[in-house]
């Protein structure tokens, strides 16, 4: 099977790469490289011992990704990474968002009806919620107001991506709705490599504590959570690049449902910016500066997933933990140097 990664070569991108090489799956990557280094394929080659087709494109820019799938045929399903994705940096331009991350998925899209791609994953995100009424959040959450232009533009592509699957009845599509991705690939080779100043935690983290960073921002300690500080899910971003396999494999069964299904993909526990502070300082031994900041225009105080529906369904769930997530991150932070 030969499956087209798009932003194959970023943080999640990258690991969902290396799962399916592993799997046998032969895979193409499309990435425009402005949020990730070249250099990650040869990190990807060295893990999996194969090194994937690339090409580097701009997906909005419609003639040229005719022009790719023109050149590569047979094409059995598609992984769609490719978006912004700083929820603050949305709130500072949102045009900027809903520009790239909504016209590369109807370019994606569009392409995928010309040449007959029949399977299709999308990475969603838990933002697609707002803050939810209840927690845990279900697949059967209402959908609240998006909190950032980044989280609308997720709520808005199930919509697209709903509507095409409807119109064109051979075609499926499933919706990964991911909590908070976190840590590295064990061997240190591949892992989360923001490009300037990170708009995520462990980054910051890892970055602080290896001394980039004078101090970690904590961004507000006056929410509703047991020490004030914002509550999210964190998955281990291997279990998260599994569950994409677990994905394309019940379209190719046709073991789903509906055309267009959609799932939450984290651990089902929350921990606070602050408990995973003290989680990190716990396995590295190392202490972190920090300060207290207000918060963050765009975010929301507190989720965390009901993973049953896919625990259920899928015949996935997450195998490594918090502590594992941080250690990887560290162990990947402490490797970046020797890499590029």
């Amino acid at each position: 099977m030969k499956i087209l990664v798009t932003g194959g070569i970023g943080y999640i991108g990258s690991h969902t790469v290396v799962e399916l090489q592993n799997k046998g799956f032969e895979v193409i990557i499309i990435d425009n490289l402005s949020n990730s280094k070249i250099e990650i394929l040869d990190s990807i080659e060295k893990i999996t011992k194969i090194k994937p087709a690339f090409e580097k494109l701009d997906l909005c820019k419609k003639e040229k990704l005719d022009e790719f799938f023109k050149k590569h045929k047979n094409i059995d399903g598609i992984i769609h990474f490719a978006a912004y994705k700083a929820v603050g940096e949305s709130v500072e331009n949102p045009l900027k968002y809903y520009q790239n991350n909504l016209v590369s998925l109807m370019n994606i899209l569009e392409n995928m009806k010309k040449y007959k791609i029949k399977n299709f994953v999308f990475s969603s995100s838990c933002t697609v919620y707002g803050q939810p009424e209840k927690l845990p959040v279900t697949e059967k959450s209402e959908i609240q107001k998006a909190n950032s232009p980044y989280g609308n533009t997720k709520q808005i592509s199930e919509e697209i991506i709903s509507d095409f699957v409807h119109s064109n009845e051979e075609l499926k599509s499933i919706a990964l709705r991911y909590f908070n991705p976190i840590g590295a690939h064990k061997s240190a080779l591949i892992g989360e490599l923001p490009i300037g100043v990170p708009n995520n935690l462990i980054p910051f983290l890892t970055q602080t504590a290896i001394g980039i960073r004078k101090e970690l921002k904590v961004f507000g300690n006056d929410y509703d959570t047991t020490d004030g500080s914002a509550i999210r899910d964190y998955i281990h971003v291997v279990d998260l690049a599994k569950a994409h396999i677990v994905a394309l494999k019940r379209m190719f069964e046709n073991k789903n449902e509906k055309n267009f299904e959609y799932f939450n993909i984290g651990t089902g526990k929350g921990n606070s910016v602050l408990e995973v502070l003290e989680a990190f300082e716990e396995v590295t031994k190392v202490k972190v500066n920090y300060k207290i900041v207000e918060r963050r225009e765009g975010d929301i105080e507190k989720i965390f997933a009901d993973t049953s529906f896919a625990n259920k369904v899928l015949k996935w769930k997450t195998k490594l933990s918090l502590k594992d997530a941080l250690l990887h991150s560290w162990n990947w932070e402490k490797n970046i140097l020797n890499l590029f």
